[in-house]
């Protein structure tokens, strides 16, 4: 069943966004060739623990417990990379996946980063996917219905020659990072008759394409975790969450919009970089 949260839950919920928008910036900030993803990880948590926030991926069970706070995926990672000792290169797509759990809500966002000197196909990738989900934040205003974005979202890849990851989908979010409903990023039947749902104020959801440059068959690696792209192609990965008011979308995990959550997000670097 839908948790439908009211306009007060939404805006304690921004804490944790701007928490998570804050990770991703510090993210675009150190990324660079040479780095190891466990290093960029590392520094996500730093950010996290000297915030009083919880990491929420660390620990999800799976059959080994997915053991780091982001998903660093490369290239033809699509998502669920695991942190380690993978050095970045100069002319990576970096997919980065993140969120944390501060005050009892919870934030999750992705990001795909182009480090270097990256190839067009990259850029014209990231471009589309960030486009995609832009495209599903602006929808959100006139929609009655997720199918109706979800259409467009897929109509809208499709027409620039890449395929909509159809493995993974988003999700709801609230006090648990995985909520009701299901948030696919293309239609089909059996979601339209049975698990389509309305676009109505207290809805919290987090939208997340995933668009790879060919075709859209996914593989699990050994790792048990790791999704990659099954022809070898790149995979790109954007997310936010979003939160329905009466007045319309509320983008909880972007950048601030006030002095006030400006302060907010300097106070969590400030604390970031204690004792550093």
């Amino acid at each position: 069943m839908l948790s439908l949260k009211t306009e007060k839950d939404i805006w304690k919920m921004r804490k944790a966004g701007l928490l998570t928008w804050s990770a991703h910036e510090l993210v675009r900030q150190i990324i660079r060739p040479g780095m190891t993803t466990a290093e960029l990880d590392r520094e996500v948590e730093n950010l996290f623990t000297r915030n009083y926030a919880v990491g929420m991926f660390k620990g999800v069970p799976g059959r080994v417990p997915f053991p780091a706070v982001t998903c660093v995926s490369i290239n033809e990672q699509v998502v669920h990379g695991i942190p380690g000792d993978r050095v970045i290169k100069d002319g990576d797509l970096v997919s980065v996946d993140l969120g944390c759990k501060i005050d009892g809500w919870c934030g999750d966002a992705a990001y795909s980063s182009l480090v270097g000197n990256v190839s067009k196909e990259a850029e014209d990738l990231v471009k589309c996917t960030r486009d995609v989900l832009n495209l599903a934040i602006k929808r959100l205003e006139t929609a009655r219905y997720w199918s109706e974005v979800a259409r467009d979202m897929e109509k809208f890849v499709r027409g620039h020659g890449y395929s909509v990851v159809e493995s993974f989908v988003g999700h709801g979010i609230g006090r648990t990072m995985h909520e009701a409903p299901q948030v696919p990023n293309f239609v089909y039947s059996e979601f339209v008759k049975h698990e389509d749902f309305q676009i109505k104020p207290g809805l919290v959801i987090a939208v997340e394409p995933m668009v790879n440059a060919g075709g859209k068959r996914v593989r699990q690696l050994n790792d048990y975790w790791t999704i990659v792209t099954v022809d070898g192609r790149l995979s790109a990965h954007e997310e936010h969450t979003i939160g329905i008011l009466k007045t319309g979308p509320l983008v909880l995990t972007g950048p601030p919009q006030t002095q006030e959550e400006q302060e907010q997000v300097d106070e969590f670097f400030r604390r970031y970089r204690e004792n550093k």
